[in-house]
């Protein structure tokens, strides 16, 4: 699955769910408030990971907690909502605001969206350069939003790349954790090459970024012109047309 479809899974939109539950009149109706946010998130959560398929993860809603001394004037009627820009992935907030009393308020309730399933974690340490095999890892089960960074559920998604930076047991393989392959340094003479329909052309330029394959470098070519192409395993930097 790739990344805007996951981003898709977790940012829920005010269209997604909207529940309105309606509260008796009392002199505190801070009582229950994260019971009421609790029964919005949770089964907007489970029902977007249900939607997806071919992602078995399992989702956990933790709630904080308001302020035990909190007083809000008395409401018929309190509506959650996510905040704008609210995402249901790692820490978050809840909001809930009184649509039908004397006094309008609105109170914000902090709350941690994990989402349980398969990844690949690290058996051993792993010094930064490292080429992975899937030796390196095992699978188990994590939480997916404890980091920022996506969990690299399948292995071809990070087995033949490098580790980015010097890599501990336990952790699990993220995107920003690995790399492509390094081709060549900055400085570096290298090829550059441009092919169309009946024309091949190869040029040898200097390397002005270090090149990791899969990935855009910058050259420099003899006649000062400076080009940006895609990193080849042959140390061949490839040009667009």
């Amino acid at each position: 699955m790739n990344r805007p479809a996951l981003r898709l899974l977790f940012t829920v939109s005010f269209g997604l769910v909207l529940l309105a539950a309606a509260a008796s009149a009392r002199a505190n109706p801070a009582a229950g408030l994260e019971q009421l946010a609790r029964d919005f998130l949770q089964p907007a959560v489970e029902q977007a990971l249900a939607e997806q398929a071919g992602m078995p993860l399992r989702a956990e809603v933790v709630m904080g907690n308001l302020d035990n001394r909190l007083r809000l004037a008395p409401c018929n009627g309190i509506e959650p909502f996510l905040p704008p820009g609210g995402r249901l992935w790692g820490r978050s907030r809840v909001g809930l605001r009184c649509v039908d009393g004397p006094t309008r308020w609105s109170v914000y309730i902090p709350v941690t969206v994990q989402a349980f399933g398969p990844a690949w974690v690290l058996k051993a340490p792993v010094p930064a350069g490292t080429t992975l095999t899937q030796e390196h890892a095992e699978r188990a089960e994590v939480d997916w939003a404890a980091h920022p960074s996506m969990a690299l559920a399948l292995p071809e998604r990070w087995v033949g790349l490098q580790a980015a930076y010097a890599l501990t047991p336990g952790q699990v393989i993220r995107e920003n954790m690995v790399r492509a392959p390094q081709a060549f340094e900055s400085g570096t003479p290298v090829k550059v090459s441009a092919n169309g329909r009946g024309f091949a052309v190869t040029v040898v330029g200097q390397a002005l970024s270090t090149g990791h394959v899969g990935q855009a470098a910058r050259v420099r070519l003899p006649s000062g012109r400076v080009v940006s192409g895609t990193v080849r395993a042959d140390q061949t930097v490839e040009l667009p047309l």
